[in-house]
């Protein structure tokens, strides 16, 4: 099976429908298979004394009219939605609290997703797995126990999961990877596991690829110049591009572990050996 090659939109739209299509063009034109987003009721999200707090941005000089910004309404996720379908890609999103949960499920989406900083909010983890959509669920931010407490509320509701191998740090240093967590992960949860990237370049993710993942998820930008705090971590078009035809080629490239004398081989054994024949 095919590593899914999800591009992270996130918030990276600031707000803009026609940048949001743009991303969306980007993704498809490079080979991805779905795009996400992310959905938040800022006022479950954040504190009023939060959102009342300064914060200077396109949107003016609060943190609230700076989170307003960067919503979309539910008709512009009824244009997602019909652009996605008329672009023949998957969308979906992440959930920030329950209101936005209920909000996604008026779209027939075919993925819900967990994100790290969602994996401890177990009530929203099992309004989600009673849905029984296939599952992304990012474990950065968490210990063991954390991973255990979600594993068990899907499994308990029967609902399809995998997990994503996540250090949430924007950008992600290189050395704090930890790319063995994967096999870690699959070894204590007999399921499979993706890797969620928040690192600048694309080696690490090749990396992943090569250890087997089961899908690979990276935030995707425009311009990494951008407004936008997600921005720095994010692959421009051209690096998008590189990244899916990579993967794909690893895929081929690892094969079935079958030790094979190839026919092709035999012309060159037949040549190199010939002194011993």
């Amino acid at each position: 099976m095919s590593i899914t090659i999800i591009a992270e939109i996130g918030i990276n739209h600031n707000g803009s429908l026609d940048i949001c299509k743009k991303l969306i063009d980007v993704a498809k034109e490079s080979g991805c298979d779905a795009v996400k987003f992310q959905k938040r009721d800022i006022n479950l999200v954040y504190t009023k004394e939060f959102l009342d707090s300064f914060r200077e941005s396109p949107w003016g000089s609060t943190q609230r009219e700076q989170k307003e910004g960067l919503e979309f309404s539910f008709s512009d996720y009824q244009e997602i939605d019909k652009y996605c379908k008329a672009k023949e890609i998957e969308w979906f999103a992440s959930a920030w609290d329950i209101n936005s949960q209920n909000f996604l499920t008026k779209f027939n989406c075919n993925y819900n997703k967990v994100a790290s900083a969602m994996i401890v909010y177990s009530d929203l983890l099992k309004i989600i797995a009673k849905e029984g959509k296939h599952t992304f669920i990012s474990t950065g931010m968490s210990t063991l126990n954390d991973i255990d407490n979600a594993v068990n509320i899907f499994e308990r509701n029967n609902c399809s999961f995998e997990l994503m191998h996540t250090v949430s740090t924007y950008p992600m240093q290189d050395s704090n990877a930890n790319l063995n967590v994967i096999n870690t992960l699959k070894e204590r949860y007999k399921c499979s596991v993706g890797y969620s990237g928040h690192e600048v370049g694309l080696a690490i993710s090749y990396a992943a690829a090569a250890l087997g993942v089961s899908s690979i998820e990276r935030h995707i930008t425009l311009d990494r110049s951008m407004y936008g705090s997600d921005q720095s971590a994010s692959i421009e078009p051209n690096g998008l591009r590189h990244l899916v035809g990579a993967i794909r080629k690893i895929e081929q490239a690892m094969g079935d572990g079958v030790k094979r004398f190839l026919e092709e081989e035999k012309i060159v054994s037949d040549n190199l050996r010939q002194h011993l024949t």
